[in-house]
């Protein structure tokens, strides 16, 4: 084995224990019981098997409704994210106009203001608007966040699909808007499938927007953060895995557009 291959799958090895060595003590602090939490060194499978913590998490006054009102949340946030993000890196790949470069550096600038210091206009405005303590509001300022990424991910995407393809479906008859929904877009699939992932996930974990701009509708993460600071740890650790969970399952489930991404993104 070469010195190049071997740090790379070091670098693999890495990141992956980066990613998986903390939902493991999570899930472990989680389903090991009370005492399981203390132990140290962890064992790689809990002594004591037991989901008591978690389903008396679930049983929570709250839980329920707060986790609806999550995964509401960032299922509005990846259709809004997908459904502006989509047709403006459209238009950055395909057109040249005035101003482009500058239209790319304002996208990314709006990531450069920190939430909290737009929280007290935004919770101002929210009130006028009637915006205030609902899912919807909440969706709006994920997609902001997750927007950047979704207008310059899909303009990398749609860049590398060859315009010959559309203009040969322009030859044989198709109108603009049928060669993109024909030709452009199904190719595109597999990147716009890992935007909207993104966006769900960026949504998901958000915590401080859900934790000022809503009272009775908090998100799953922001009802934690007001209910587990004075738990018990075993609690803390269920409900961390209750939060981890469906995000891990939603991306495991859409796997193959992730890794179909690349083909494209390499064209």
């Amino acid at each position: 084995m070469t010195a190049r291959r071997l740090v790379y799958y070091a670098g693999i090895a890495m990141i992956c224990a980066w990613i998986l060595v903390p939902i493991w003590l999570i899930a472990v602090g989680a389903i090991g019981g009370r005492q399981g939490v203390f132990l140290w060194p962890k064992s790689l499978w809990p002594r004591e098997f037991s989901f008591a913590a978690v389903e008396l998490f679930l049983r929570i006054e709250g839980v329920g409704k707060a986790l609806w009102n999550s995964v509401l949340a960032a299922a509005l946030t990846m259709v809004l994210s997908v459904a502006l993000g989509a047709p403006a890196g459209y238009a950055l790949a395909r057109f040249a106009f005035r101003g482009q470069n500058a239209y790319r550096l304002l996208i990314l600038l709006t990531r450069a203001f920190p939430i909290a210091i737009l929280a007290l206009p935004l919770t101002v405005s929210f009130i006028r608007w009637g915006l205030y303590d609902t899912v919807f509001g909440v969706a709006l300022v994920h997609t902001a966040l997750a927007l950047p990424f979704a207008a310059l991910v899909s303009s990398s995407l749609f860049a590398g699909i060859p315009r010959e393809l559309e203009e040969a479906a322009w030859v044989f008859g198709c109108t603009r808007l049928q060669a993109f929904a024909k030709i452009v877009l199904p190719l595109a699939l597999p990147g716009i499938a890992a935007t909207a992932i993104f966006a769900f996930v960026i949504s998901w974990n958000e915590v401080f927007a859900a934790s000022v701009l809503t009272v009775r509708e908090r998100t799953l993460t922001a009802y934690l953060l007001t209910v587990l600071s004075e738990s018990p740890l075993h609690f803390r650790f269920a409900g961390g895995l209750v939060l981890i969970l469906p995000s891990v399952v939603f991306i495991f489930a859409v796997r193959r557009y992730l890794f179909a991404m690349w083909g494209i993104a390499n064209r």
